[in-house]
Protein backbone atom coordinates (compact mmCIF):
# COMPACT_ATOMS: atom_id res chain seq x y z
CA UNK A 1 0.00 0.00 0.00
CA UNK A 2 2.96 2.70 0.99
CA UNK A 3 4.38 2.05 -2.57
CA UNK A 4 1.54 2.30 -4.21
CA UNK A 5 0.49 5.32 -2.74
CA UNK A 6 4.15 6.70 -3.50
CA UNK A 7 3.72 6.12 -7.05
CA UNK A 8 -0.10 7.45 -7.69
CA UNK A 9 1.04 10.74 -5.86
CA UNK A 10 3.99 10.95 -7.92
CA UNK A 11 1.94 10.60 -10.79
CA UNK A 12 -0.83 12.92 -9.91
CA UNK A 13 2.38 15.24 -9.99
CA UNK A 14 3.80 14.27 -13.29
CA UNK A 15 0.74 14.98 -14.99
CA UNK A 16 0.58 18.30 -13.88
CA UNK A 17 3.92 19.28 -15.67
CA UNK A 18 2.90 16.50 -18.84
CA UNK A 19 -1.03 17.26 -19.16
CA UNK A 20 -1.18 15.35 -22.65
CA UNK A 21 1.20 12.36 -22.07
CA UNK A 22 0.37 10.22 -19.62
CA UNK A 23 2.87 7.61 -20.78
CA UNK A 24 5.81 10.32 -20.41
CA UNK A 25 3.67 10.99 -16.94
CA UNK A 26 4.23 7.58 -15.52
CA UNK A 27 7.60 7.28 -16.47
CA UNK A 28 8.72 10.05 -14.92
CA UNK A 29 6.68 9.00 -11.55
CA UNK A 30 8.38 5.03 -11.72
CA UNK A 31 11.82 6.35 -12.08
CA UNK A 32 11.07 9.29 -9.24
CA UNK A 33 9.39 6.68 -6.89
CA UNK A 34 11.28 4.15 -7.25
CA UNK A 35 14.61 4.79 -5.47
CA UNK A 36 12.50 5.57 -2.55
CA UNK A 37 10.15 2.13 -3.26
CA UNK A 38 13.67 0.24 -3.56
CA UNK A 39 15.40 1.70 -0.87
CA UNK A 40 12.51 1.29 1.75
CA UNK A 41 12.20 -2.55 0.66
CA UNK A 42 15.21 -3.92 0.43
CA UNK A 43 15.37 -2.30 4.22
CA UNK A 44 11.88 -3.54 5.17
CA UNK A 45 12.95 -7.11 3.60
CA UNK A 46 16.43 -7.07 5.76
CA UNK A 47 14.13 -6.71 8.88
CA UNK A 48 11.70 -9.32 8.18
CA UNK A 49 15.32 -11.53 7.06
CA UNK A 50 16.80 -11.37 10.62
CA UNK A 51 13.69 -13.10 11.52
CA UNK A 52 15.22 -15.92 9.71
CA UNK A 53 18.01 -15.52 12.28
CA UNK A 54 15.16 -17.67 15.14
CA UNK A 55 15.68 -20.83 16.44
CA UNK A 56 11.81 -20.28 17.18
CA UNK A 57 10.67 -21.80 13.61
CA UNK A 58 7.33 -19.26 13.93
CA UNK A 59 9.98 -16.60 13.29
CA UNK A 60 11.47 -17.90 10.30
CA UNK A 61 8.44 -18.47 8.93
CA UNK A 62 7.23 -15.13 9.26
CA UNK A 63 10.23 -13.98 8.22
CA UNK A 64 10.32 -16.13 4.72
CA UNK A 65 6.37 -15.36 4.14
CA UNK A 66 6.82 -11.38 4.91
CA UNK A 67 10.20 -11.05 2.72
CA UNK A 68 8.46 -12.23 0.08
CA UNK A 69 5.28 -10.65 0.28
CA UNK A 70 7.47 -7.37 0.00
CA UNK A 71 9.26 -8.22 -2.60
CA UNK A 72 6.18 -9.38 -5.01
CA UNK A 73 4.83 -5.96 -4.09
CA UNK A 74 7.41 -3.98 -5.22
CA UNK A 75 7.73 -6.18 -8.71
CA UNK A 76 3.78 -5.30 -8.49
CA UNK A 77 3.66 -1.82 -8.00
CA UNK A 78 6.58 -0.64 -10.46
CA UNK A 79 4.91 -3.10 -13.28
CA UNK A 80 1.13 -4.28 -12.96
CA UNK A 81 -0.23 -0.92 -10.89
CA UNK A 82 1.21 2.08 -13.81
CA UNK A 83 -0.39 -0.44 -16.17
CA UNK A 84 -3.51 -0.74 -14.72
CA UNK A 85 -3.41 3.67 -14.05
CA UNK A 86 -3.03 4.20 -17.40
CA UNK A 87 -5.75 1.35 -18.97
CA UNK A 88 -8.08 2.80 -16.60
CA UNK A 89 -7.23 6.40 -16.74
CA UNK A 90 -10.27 7.83 -18.04
CA UNK A 91 -12.73 5.95 -15.83
CA UNK A 92 -10.31 7.14 -12.63
CA UNK A 93 -10.84 10.79 -13.85
CA UNK A 94 -14.66 9.89 -14.23
CA UNK A 95 -14.80 9.31 -10.44
CA UNK A 96 -12.40 11.61 -9.04
CA UNK A 97 -14.51 13.54 -5.84
CA UNK A 98 -12.95 16.67 -3.92
CA UNK A 99 -10.04 15.76 -1.62
CA UNK A 100 -11.31 14.44 2.13
CA UNK A 101 -7.94 15.16 3.29
CA UNK A 102 -7.42 18.52 4.07
CA UNK A 103 -3.94 20.26 2.26
CA UNK A 104 -0.62 19.58 4.85
CA UNK A 105 1.42 21.47 2.67
CA UNK A 106 1.72 24.20 4.79
CA UNK A 107 3.31 21.81 7.82
CA UNK A 108 7.00 22.02 7.15
CA UNK A 109 7.37 25.64 7.11
CA UNK A 110 6.22 25.13 10.58
CA UNK A 111 8.16 22.50 11.96
CA UNK A 112 11.33 24.03 9.87
CA UNK A 113 10.69 26.71 12.16
CA UNK A 114 9.82 25.28 15.77
CA UNK A 115 12.52 22.38 14.90
CA UNK A 116 13.87 23.24 18.46
CA UNK A 117 10.75 22.23 20.24
CA UNK A 118 10.02 18.70 18.42
CA UNK A 119 14.52 18.35 19.40
CA UNK A 120 13.26 18.77 22.95
CA UNK A 121 10.26 16.81 22.49
CA UNK A 122 12.15 13.98 21.68
CA UNK A 123 14.64 14.11 24.13
CA UNK A 124 12.29 14.46 26.89
CA UNK A 125 10.12 11.47 25.87
CA UNK A 126 12.84 9.19 24.91
CA UNK A 127 14.07 8.32 28.57
CA UNK A 128 10.61 7.26 29.75
CA UNK A 129 9.75 5.58 26.02
CA UNK A 130 13.18 3.39 26.43
CA UNK A 131 12.14 2.83 30.48
CA UNK A 132 8.58 1.36 28.96
CA UNK A 133 10.10 -0.86 26.39
CA UNK A 134 12.73 -2.34 28.39
CA UNK A 135 9.78 -3.15 31.60
CA UNK A 136 7.02 -4.78 29.71
CA UNK A 137 4.98 -7.54 31.04
CA UNK A 138 4.30 -10.30 28.41
CA UNK A 139 2.71 -13.77 28.42
CA UNK A 140 3.31 -17.35 27.20
CA UNK A 141 0.45 -18.89 28.03
CA UNK A 142 -1.38 -19.25 24.29
CA UNK A 143 -3.73 -21.43 26.21
CA UNK A 144 -5.00 -18.23 28.03
CA UNK A 145 -5.11 -15.96 24.97
CA UNK A 146 -8.02 -17.62 23.82
CA UNK A 147 -12.09 -16.71 24.76
CA UNK A 148 -13.28 -17.69 28.20
CA UNK A 149 -16.45 -19.17 26.81
CA UNK A 150 -14.53 -22.21 24.90
CA UNK A 151 -15.04 -25.56 25.89
CA UNK A 152 -11.77 -26.40 26.70
CA UNK A 153 -10.77 -23.35 28.37
CA UNK A 154 -13.90 -23.42 30.79
CA UNK A 155 -13.36 -27.43 31.44
CA UNK A 156 -9.48 -26.23 32.55
CA UNK A 157 -10.96 -23.59 34.40
CA UNK A 158 -13.43 -26.10 36.25
CA UNK A 159 -10.36 -28.44 36.82
CA UNK A 160 -8.29 -25.53 38.74
CA UNK A 161 -11.61 -24.42 40.65
CA UNK A 162 -12.69 -27.61 42.05
CA UNK A 163 -9.85 -30.15 42.38
CA UNK A 164 -6.81 -27.63 42.53
CA UNK A 165 -5.37 -28.94 39.25
CA UNK A 166 -3.00 -27.05 36.89
CA UNK A 167 -0.36 -28.17 34.80
CA UNK A 168 0.97 -31.72 34.30
CA UNK A 169 4.53 -32.94 33.18
CA UNK A 170 5.61 -35.82 32.39
CA UNK A 171 9.17 -37.56 33.05
CA UNK A 172 10.13 -40.00 30.51
CA UNK A 173 13.14 -42.06 32.48
CA UNK A 174 14.87 -45.29 31.72
CA UNK A 175 12.84 -48.40 31.86
CA UNK A 176 15.92 -50.58 33.46
CA UNK A 177 15.98 -47.89 36.09
CA UNK A 178 16.06 -50.08 39.73
CA UNK A 179 12.69 -49.80 41.37
CA UNK A 180 14.79 -48.58 44.27
CA UNK A 181 16.30 -45.42 42.96
CA UNK A 182 13.00 -44.71 41.36
CA UNK A 183 10.76 -44.92 44.05
CA UNK A 184 13.27 -42.86 46.13
CA UNK A 185 12.67 -40.14 42.58
CA UNK A 186 9.06 -40.10 42.69
CA UNK A 187 9.16 -39.11 46.81
CA UNK A 188 11.46 -36.43 46.24
CA UNK A 189 9.57 -35.23 43.46
CA UNK A 190 6.04 -35.43 45.62
CA UNK A 191 8.07 -33.51 48.04
CA UNK A 192 8.55 -30.19 45.43
CA UNK A 193 6.08 -27.28 46.47
CA UNK A 194 3.34 -27.17 43.81
CA UNK A 195 2.89 -31.45 43.37
CA UNK A 196 -0.44 -32.62 44.07
CA UNK A 197 0.79 -35.74 42.56
CA UNK A 198 3.64 -38.35 41.29
CA UNK A 199 2.76 -41.21 39.47
CA UNK A 200 4.71 -44.05 37.79
CA UNK A 201 5.34 -47.71 37.45
CA UNK A 202 7.05 -48.16 40.60
CA UNK A 203 4.73 -46.39 42.77
CA UNK A 204 1.88 -48.36 41.16
CA UNK A 205 3.61 -51.97 40.67
CA UNK A 206 5.17 -52.83 44.07
CA UNK A 207 7.69 -55.17 45.35
CA UNK A 208 4.35 -57.66 46.21
CA UNK A 209 3.02 -58.04 43.09
CA UNK A 210 4.75 -59.53 40.19
CA UNK A 211 5.64 -57.69 37.05
CA UNK A 212 4.63 -60.94 34.82
CA UNK A 213 1.24 -60.79 36.41
CA UNK A 214 0.24 -57.30 35.27
CA UNK A 215 -1.60 -57.47 31.78
CA UNK A 216 0.27 -56.34 28.62
CA UNK A 217 -2.27 -53.34 28.08
CA UNK A 218 -1.70 -51.18 31.21
CA UNK A 219 2.10 -51.71 31.31
CA UNK A 220 2.42 -50.27 27.39
CA UNK A 221 0.77 -47.89 29.15
CA UNK A 222 3.57 -46.80 31.50
CA UNK A 223 6.60 -48.87 30.41
CA UNK A 224 8.28 -49.46 27.27
CA UNK A 225 11.67 -51.32 26.12
CA UNK A 226 13.32 -48.13 26.15
CA UNK A 227 11.22 -45.61 28.61
CA UNK A 228 9.28 -45.87 31.62
CA UNK A 229 6.50 -42.60 32.05
CA UNK A 230 5.81 -40.75 35.19
CA UNK A 231 3.14 -38.88 35.49
CA UNK A 232 3.10 -35.29 37.65
CA UNK A 233 0.20 -32.85 38.42
CA UNK A 234 0.95 -29.49 39.72
CA UNK A 235 -1.27 -26.84 41.33
CA UNK A 236 0.06 -24.38 39.51
CA UNK A 237 -0.43 -22.91 36.00
CA UNK A 238 1.55 -22.82 32.51
CA UNK A 239 3.96 -20.25 31.87
CA UNK A 240 4.11 -19.06 35.79
CA UNK A 241 7.04 -18.20 37.45
CA UNK A 242 5.69 -20.63 40.03
CA UNK A 243 5.54 -23.38 37.62
CA UNK A 244 9.12 -22.50 36.21
CA UNK A 245 10.40 -22.71 39.22
CA UNK A 246 8.72 -25.94 39.85
CA UNK A 247 10.20 -27.80 36.89
CA UNK A 248 14.01 -26.82 37.68
CA UNK A 249 13.56 -28.75 40.49
CA UNK A 250 11.79 -31.03 39.08
CA UNK A 251 14.92 -31.53 36.47
CA UNK A 252 17.12 -31.10 38.94
CA UNK A 253 15.54 -34.60 40.76
CA UNK A 254 15.47 -36.44 37.23
CA UNK A 255 19.03 -35.61 35.94
CA UNK A 256 20.42 -37.01 39.75
CA UNK A 257 18.75 -40.61 39.38
CA UNK A 258 19.02 -40.84 35.44
CA UNK A 259 20.97 -38.48 33.21
CA UNK A 260 19.13 -39.53 30.03
CA UNK A 261 15.50 -38.21 31.26
CA UNK A 262 13.48 -35.56 30.51
CA UNK A 263 10.82 -33.75 31.74
CA UNK A 264 7.98 -32.83 28.87
CA UNK A 265 4.41 -31.37 28.78
CA UNK A 266 3.18 -28.02 28.49
CA UNK A 267 4.46 -26.07 30.77
CA UNK A 268 8.33 -27.00 30.08
CA UNK A 269 7.92 -26.84 26.99
CA UNK A 270 6.53 -23.28 27.45
CA UNK A 271 9.85 -22.40 29.67
CA UNK A 272 12.35 -23.75 26.82
CA UNK A 273 10.06 -21.03 24.68
CA UNK A 274 11.13 -18.40 27.15
CA UNK A 275 13.99 -19.08 26.93
CA UNK A 276 14.96 -18.99 23.24
CA UNK A 277 12.64 -16.56 22.21
CA UNK A 278 14.58 -14.11 24.90
CA UNK A 279 17.73 -15.10 23.22
CA UNK A 280 16.00 -15.06 19.38
CA UNK A 281 14.63 -11.73 20.09
CA UNK A 282 17.72 -10.08 20.91
CA UNK A 283 19.78 -11.80 17.91
CA UNK A 284 17.01 -10.66 16.07
CA UNK A 285 17.13 -6.48 17.01
CA UNK A 286 20.90 -6.35 16.82
CA UNK A 287 20.98 -8.32 12.83
CA UNK A 288 18.06 -6.02 11.58
CA UNK A 289 19.59 -2.98 13.03
CA UNK A 290 22.88 -3.54 11.52
CA UNK A 291 21.40 -5.01 7.99
CA UNK A 292 19.44 -1.75 8.25
CA UNK A 293 22.23 0.58 9.05
CA UNK A 294 24.35 -1.14 6.12
CA UNK A 295 21.16 -0.87 3.36
CA UNK A 296 20.12 2.47 4.04
CA UNK A 297 24.42 3.76 3.80
CA UNK A 298 24.63 1.96 0.58
CA UNK A 299 21.39 3.15 -0.91
CA UNK A 300 21.76 6.86 0.50
CA UNK A 301 25.52 7.12 0.40
CA UNK A 302 25.81 8.46 3.62
CA UNK A 303 27.26 7.61 7.56
CA UNK A 304 25.82 10.17 8.71
CA UNK A 305 21.34 9.68 7.90
CA UNK A 306 21.93 5.92 8.66
CA UNK A 307 22.06 6.78 12.56
CA UNK A 308 19.99 9.73 12.18
CA UNK A 309 17.27 7.08 10.31
CA UNK A 310 17.72 4.50 13.22
CA UNK A 311 17.53 6.64 15.87
CA UNK A 312 13.80 8.23 14.73
CA UNK A 313 12.59 4.39 14.00
CA UNK A 314 13.30 2.57 16.57
CA UNK A 315 12.01 5.81 18.68
CA UNK A 316 8.64 5.63 17.43
CA UNK A 317 8.69 1.84 18.02
CA UNK A 318 10.34 2.33 21.93
CA UNK A 319 7.22 4.92 22.46
CA UNK A 320 4.63 2.38 20.99
CA UNK A 321 6.24 -0.76 22.79
CA UNK A 322 6.34 1.02 26.01
CA UNK A 323 2.52 2.62 26.38
CA UNK A 324 2.02 -0.60 27.97
CA UNK A 325 4.03 -0.49 30.23
CA UNK A 326 2.52 3.05 31.29
CA UNK A 327 -1.11 0.93 31.20
CA UNK A 328 -0.55 -1.59 32.94
CA UNK A 329 -1.49 -4.36 29.60
CA UNK A 330 0.51 -7.83 29.71
CA UNK A 331 1.32 -8.38 26.03
CA UNK A 332 1.79 -11.72 23.91
CA UNK A 333 5.74 -12.81 24.26
CA UNK A 334 6.03 -12.41 20.40
CA UNK A 335 4.39 -8.54 20.19
CA UNK A 336 8.41 -7.18 20.48
CA UNK A 337 9.50 -9.15 17.31
CA UNK A 338 6.15 -8.49 15.41
CA UNK A 339 5.96 -4.85 15.78
CA UNK A 340 9.87 -4.06 16.04
CA UNK A 341 9.67 -5.51 12.01
CA UNK A 342 6.54 -4.46 11.28
CA UNK A 343 6.18 -0.98 12.07
CA UNK A 344 10.02 -0.52 11.30
CA UNK A 345 9.69 -1.20 7.81
CA UNK A 346 6.47 1.18 7.68
CA UNK A 347 8.73 4.03 9.32
CA UNK A 348 11.57 3.11 7.10
CA UNK A 349 9.56 3.47 3.97
CA UNK A 350 8.10 7.26 4.98
CA UNK A 351 11.60 7.98 6.02
CA UNK A 352 13.54 6.92 2.97
CA UNK A 353 10.81 8.58 0.72
CA UNK A 354 11.32 11.66 2.59
CA UNK A 355 14.95 11.40 3.08
CA UNK A 356 15.28 11.00 -0.73
CA UNK A 357 12.93 14.37 -1.46
CA UNK A 358 15.08 16.45 1.05
CA UNK A 359 18.26 15.19 -1.14
CA UNK A 360 17.19 16.06 -3.91
CA UNK A 361 16.41 19.49 -3.52
CA UNK A 362 19.22 19.81 -1.51
CA UNK A 363 21.48 18.95 -4.61
CA UNK A 364 19.48 21.16 -6.80
CA UNK A 365 20.22 24.20 -4.95
CA UNK A 366 17.41 24.65 -2.30
CA UNK A 367 19.07 26.04 1.45
CA UNK A 368 18.27 23.92 4.32
CA UNK A 369 15.02 25.22 5.45
CA UNK A 370 13.57 24.82 1.85
CA UNK A 371 14.73 21.52 1.70
CA UNK A 372 13.64 20.06 4.29
CA UNK A 373 10.31 22.24 3.98
CA UNK A 374 9.77 21.33 0.82
CA UNK A 375 10.78 17.37 1.16
CA UNK A 376 8.39 17.24 4.12
CA UNK A 377 5.28 19.36 2.14
CA UNK A 378 5.57 16.66 -0.90
CA UNK A 379 5.75 13.74 1.06
CA UNK A 380 3.27 14.25 4.08
CA UNK A 381 0.27 13.56 2.03
CA UNK A 382 1.54 10.16 0.70
CA UNK A 383 2.64 9.36 4.38
CA UNK A 384 -0.84 10.88 5.74
CA UNK A 385 -2.38 8.11 3.25
CA UNK A 386 -0.53 5.88 3.95
CA UNK A 387 -0.67 5.25 7.35
CA UNK A 388 -4.54 5.95 7.38
CA UNK A 389 -4.47 2.80 5.21
CA UNK A 390 -1.80 0.75 7.86
CA UNK A 391 -4.82 2.06 10.52
CA UNK A 392 -7.50 0.46 9.14
CA UNK A 393 -6.38 -2.13 7.70
CA UNK A 394 -5.42 -3.65 11.70
CA UNK A 395 -7.55 -1.43 14.14
CA UNK A 396 -10.93 -3.20 13.12
CA UNK A 397 -9.07 -6.91 13.71
CA UNK A 398 -8.04 -5.52 17.30
CA UNK A 399 -11.47 -4.71 18.15
CA UNK A 400 -12.82 -7.64 16.50
CA UNK A 401 -11.08 -10.52 16.99
CA UNK A 402 -11.96 -12.47 20.46
CA UNK A 403 -8.44 -13.64 20.69
CA UNK A 404 -6.16 -11.44 22.82
CA UNK A 405 -2.80 -12.44 20.87
CA UNK A 406 -4.41 -11.16 17.63
CA UNK A 407 -6.17 -8.21 19.01
CA UNK A 408 -3.41 -6.80 21.21
CA UNK A 409 -0.88 -7.10 18.12
CA UNK A 410 -3.34 -5.36 15.68
CA UNK A 411 -3.90 -2.54 18.33
CA UNK A 412 -0.53 -2.03 18.69
CA UNK A 413 0.02 -1.98 14.99
CA UNK A 414 -2.53 0.15 14.76
CA UNK A 415 -1.08 2.58 17.02
CA UNK A 416 2.08 2.13 15.85
CA UNK A 417 0.74 3.48 12.14
CA UNK A 418 0.40 6.46 13.48
CA UNK A 419 3.05 7.08 16.21
CA UNK A 420 5.57 6.34 12.65
CA UNK A 421 3.42 8.89 10.87
CA UNK A 422 4.15 11.74 13.85
CA UNK A 423 7.80 10.96 14.43
CA UNK A 424 8.13 11.11 10.66
CA UNK A 425 6.33 14.58 10.27
CA UNK A 426 7.83 15.91 13.41
CA UNK A 427 11.04 14.40 14.52
CA UNK A 428 12.94 13.29 11.32
CA UNK A 429 12.90 16.87 9.94
CA UNK A 430 14.09 18.31 13.13
CA UNK A 431 17.10 16.18 13.03
CA UNK A 432 17.74 17.18 9.56
CA UNK A 433 17.61 20.98 10.59
CA UNK A 434 20.20 20.36 13.47
CA UNK A 435 22.60 18.11 11.92
CA UNK A 436 22.24 19.25 8.04
CA UNK A 437 25.93 20.47 7.90
CA UNK A 438 27.20 16.95 9.07
CA UNK A 439 24.72 15.46 6.58
CA UNK A 440 26.32 17.27 3.77
CA UNK A 441 29.85 16.83 4.89
CA UNK A 442 29.17 12.80 5.32
CA UNK A 443 26.89 11.72 2.32
CA UNK A 444 27.25 12.11 -1.55
CA UNK A 445 24.80 13.53 -3.54
CA UNK A 446 23.58 16.12 -0.99
CA UNK A 447 26.19 19.28 -2.06
CA UNK A 448 24.43 22.04 -1.91
CA UNK A 449 25.34 24.15 -5.24
CA UNK A 450 26.07 27.88 -4.92
CA UNK A 451 24.25 29.93 -7.38
CA UNK A 452 26.15 30.70 -10.51
CA UNK A 453 28.33 27.99 -10.35
CA UNK A 454 28.84 25.78 -13.67
CA UNK A 455 26.49 22.54 -12.29
CA UNK A 456 23.80 24.82 -11.15
CA UNK A 457 23.86 26.68 -14.63
CA UNK A 458 23.38 22.83 -16.35
CA UNK A 459 20.68 22.29 -13.92
CA UNK A 460 19.11 25.49 -14.57
CA UNK A 461 19.19 24.58 -18.38
CA UNK A 462 17.53 21.42 -17.88
CA UNK A 463 14.66 22.70 -16.01
CA UNK A 464 14.14 24.94 -18.71
CA UNK A 465 14.08 22.42 -21.26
Amino acid sequence: MDYSIFLWHSYQEYREKYPEDNNRAMSHAISNTIVSVVGSSITTVAGFAAMCFMTFTLGLDLGIVMAKGVIIGVIGCVTILPSMILVFDKAIEKTKHRPVIPDLGKIGNFVTKKYRIFIALFLIILGPALYGYTHNEVYYDLAGTLPKDLGSVMANSKLKEDYGMGASHMILADSRLPARESKAMLNEIKRVEGVRLAAGWDSIVGSMIPEEMIPEGFKAVLKSEKYQLILIMSEYMTASDEVNKQCDEIKNIIKKYDKSSMLIGEAPCTQDLITITNKDFKTVSAVSIVLIFIIIAAVLKSVSLPVILVIVIEFAIFINMGIPSYTGTVLPFIASIVIGTIQLGATVDYAILMTNKYKKARNNGADKQEAISGALNSSLQSVFVSAISFFAATFGVGLYSSIDMISSLCVLLARGAFISLLVVAFILPAMFMVFDKLILKTSAGFKSKTKGSKTTRKFERREMV
